[in-house]
């Protein structure tokens, strides 16, 4: 049994029969981290069959490096929790495939990229933080405050509304959203998670904030653990 998430379909569930002691190239092409091209058959059935599959594009770079392989599999699994079956979604698509290209080629820290990544899953499913005003009166936020956030409530939460446990200084918070938006630092050229090649542009401190602020998310929205 394996989950793909597909660039067409979503994600689907398909069934390799006799898979594992199989020769043929099926067997050895279903490898995580790497894009592949198969072959499916509904059968009018939960799952699919897979018919064939063969790798495409090989990412030597995210299996060398185990951090890279944390990241990668931190951002699959909410991926897998995430999106909903057999529903075409571009923009997750296109999240998932330039975080594992910018692994590959150790373009940034991964933390970092796993903390874009996973404000921009919530983004393209529907769950994208507010982070510019309170989500309960509505006062605005001024630009570059630190702020309150609450990622179960759906973002900012002043202190006359509470307030709330997590708390993002105004530069994390303003990365936070343009990473939402899906920008990244202005200095470089490239596209997408390619962009952000610019050492420093998020802290280790601040990737683990919005790392501790994604997990939170999931855990509300995906029914993730975040202590694991």
């Amino acid at each position: 049994m394996v989950t793909l998430l597909t660039e067409r379909e979503g994600k689907v569930g398909a069934s390799f029969r006799h898979g594992r002691k199989s020769s043929r190239r099926a067997a050895g092409g279903v490898e995580p981290f790497h894009t592949l091209d198969v072959l499916l058959e509904d059968r009018g059935r939960e799952l699919l069959a897979l018919k064939e599959s063969r790798l495409v594009t090989v990412r030597e770079g995210v299996v060398r490096s185990l951090e890279a392989m944390d990241a990668a599999g931190a951002v699959l699994r909410w991926a897998r929790h995430l999106l909903p079956a057999r529903h075409a979604d571009p923009a997750a698509w296109t999240t998932l495939v330039g975080l594992l290209d910018a692994l590959d080629r150790q373009k940034a820290g991964p933390r970092s990229l796993q903390a874009l990544a996973g404000l921009r899953l919530l983004a393209s499913v529907g769950y994208a933080l507010e982070l510019g005003r309170c989500v309960v009166c509505g006062r605005p936020c001024p630009d570059g405050a630190p702020a309150f956030v609450d990622a179960g409530r759906g973002g900012l939460v002043c202190q006359r509304c509470g307030g709330a446990r997590r708390r993002l200084e105004g530069r994390t918070r303003e990365l936070a959203a343009r990473a939402q938006r899906g920008e990244d630092d202005p200095r470089a050229g490239e596209e997408g998670l390619e962009r952000l090649t610019v050492p420093g542009w998020l802290t280790p401190s601040e990737a683990g904030d919005l790392l501790g602020l994604v997990s939170e998310a999931m855990a509300a929205h995906a029914d993730l653990d975040p202590a694991r």
